[in-house]
C-alpha cells in the first residue's frame, strides 16, 4: 500500500509540472486561477495517499514488569488484548514481560536494568517506591478504577496431607515443632503480605502490640529460611516436600491444585485483603512513545473479559460485575482488613520495613 501511494504522489506531480508549463501562454488571472486548481488537487491527493501510507500503523513493543505468580493470568490476558488493539487501531503489539519478586522488581525499574511501560507489582508499597523514585506522577493510583487495584487475593495457610501438624489458624503457626515456608519482605510481595496478616491477626482482633510482636516472633522463628519470592516458596513446598505449613495467595493455591500438587488448606476467616495494583510508568512511555498502548492495556485489565481470566486462576476479581458472578466460588471471610487498617503504607514502611524497623528486629529476635 505504501508504494503504491509513493508511486501515486510521484505521477501526480509529473503532471502537476506538465500543467505549469503548459500555462506559459496564458494571461496572468487565468494562469493564477488554473495554477490554484492545479494545486488544491494536488493538496488533496497527496492528503489521500499520505492517509493511505499511514494506514498501517508501525509495530509497537511493550515492557510489562510484574510479580512472580501472575504470569499465568497475563499469559491470557495479554493475547485477546493484542487482538483486539489489533481489530481497532491496525497495528500489531507485542510485548516483553519479566516475572520476578515484586520488591526485586521495583528495584530493578528504579535502576533502570528494567525499562518498563507498566509495572503489575504485589503490593501499592512497591509502585510508591517507583513514584518516589521519578518515574510514576503522583497521584498514579486515582488515574485507574479501583484505586489502581486490578486483582486482589487474601492468605491462605496450606499443610501436609491429612494435617499432622494440627495447623488450622494463624495461631498455630506459632507451635513448637512446626516448620512454616514464608518469603522475605525485602524481595518479595507475599512476605509482606504475610507479615501483615500475622500482625493483623492479633491487633485487629483485640490484641496488644506487645502480643503481636511476640507472636510474629515465634512464627518466624519455626521459618529458618526466607525464599525470594511467592514462586519459589510453592515450589519449595510442593516440588521438594519442604516445610510443614506454606502460607501464601489463595490464587497460587488453586493455580497448584489444578497442576495435582492438591494439599489441604485453610482460608482463615481473619484474613488481609491482598491488593495488588497496576500503573502506567510515566517517564518510560514518554520516552518509548508508548503512553496510549499502555493505557489501553491497564484500562483492559479491568474489563470484563481480563477479570474474568483473573478469576479463573482463583483472584478475587475487582471489576463488580464479575464479582459477582463468581463470589460463590471463594469461601467467604468474616472479618477482613486492609493496609489501611494497619496505617497505611507510609507507616507500613517506615515501622515495619525500613531500616531498623520492626521486621529486622523480630528477625533477630527469632534466630537467637
Amino acid at each position: 500500500m505504501q508504494v503504491i501511494a509513493v508511486k501515486s504522489l510521484q505521477a501526480l506531480q509529473f503532471w502537476y509540472q506538465r500543467i505549469v508549463r503548459s500555462l506559459s501562454n496564458l494571461g496572468s488571472i487565468q494562469k493564477f486561477a488554473c495554477l490554484f486548481l492545479a494545486s488544491a488537487v494536488l493538496s488533496m491527493a497527496i492528503a489521500s495517499c499520505s492517509g493511505s501510507s499511514l494506514a498501517v500503523k508501525p509495530d509497537v513493543k511493550l515492557r510489562l514488569v510484574s510479580f512472580s505468580v501472575t504470569k499465568a493470568a497475563h499469559d491470557q490476558i495479554i493475547p485477546k488484548f493484542v487482538e483486539k488493539w489489533k481489530q481497532e487501531h491496525n497495528q500489531k503489539v507485542t510485548f516483553e514481560q519479566s516475572y520476578g519478586g515484586s520488591g526485586t522488581q521495583a528495584t530493578a525499574v528504579i535502576a533502570g536494568s528494567q525499562e518498563a511501560d507498566i509495572v503489575h507489582l504485589a503490593l501499592p508499597l512497591d509502585v510508591n517506591k517507583i513514584q518516589q523514585a521519578g518515574l510514576i506522577k503522583s497521584g498514579w493510583e486515582i488515574k485507574s478504577p479501583r484505586n489502581g487495584i486490578v486483582s486482589r487475593s487474601v492468605a491462605a495457610i496450606v499443610t501436609r496431607e491429612g494435617n499432622p501438624k494440627g495447623i488450622n489458624t494463624w495461631a498455630d503457626l506459632a507451635k513448637d515443632g512446626v516448620k512454616v515456608i514464608a518469603a522475605n519482605p525485602k524481595t518479595s510481595g507475599i512476605a509482606i503480605w504475610q507479615f501483615l496478616a500475622f500482625w493483623g491477626s492479633v491487633t485487629q482482633t483485640g490484641g496488644e502490640e506487645a502480643a503481636a510482636i511476640d507472636y510474629v516472633t515465634k512464627v518466624y522463628k519455626n521459618a529458618p529460611f526466607l525464599t525470594a519470592d511467592a514462586r519459589e516458596a510453592s515450589d519449595l513446598f510442593f516440588q521438594r516436600n519442604e516445610g510443614d505449613v506454606l502460607i501464601n495467595y489463595e490464587n497460587e493455591v488453586i493455580l497448584a491444585e489444578r497442576s495435582a500438587s492438591k494439599l489441604p488448606y485453610t482460608i482463615p476467616p481473619i484474613n488481609i485483603s491482598i491488593d495488588n495494583p497496576v500503573a502506567v510508568v510515566d517517564k518510560n512511555v514518554d520516552k518509548h512513545g508508548t503512553r496510549e498502548v499502555a493505557e489501553a492495556f491497564v484500562d483492559f485489565l479491568y474489563s470484563q473479559e481480563a477479570q474474568n481470566e483473573f478469576a479463573k486462576l482463583g483472584y478475587r476479581p475487582v471489576n463488580p460485575i464479575v464479582t459477582q458472578a463468581v463470589k460463590s466460588q471463594y469461601p467467604p471471610i468474616e472479618t477482613i482488613f486492609t493496609a489501611q487498617d494497619l496505617g497505611g503504607w507510609d507507616y507500613i514502611q517506615k515501622r515495619f520495613f525500613g531500616d531498623g524497623g520492626l521486621f529486622e528486629k523480630v528477625r533477630v529476635r527469632s534466630s537467637g
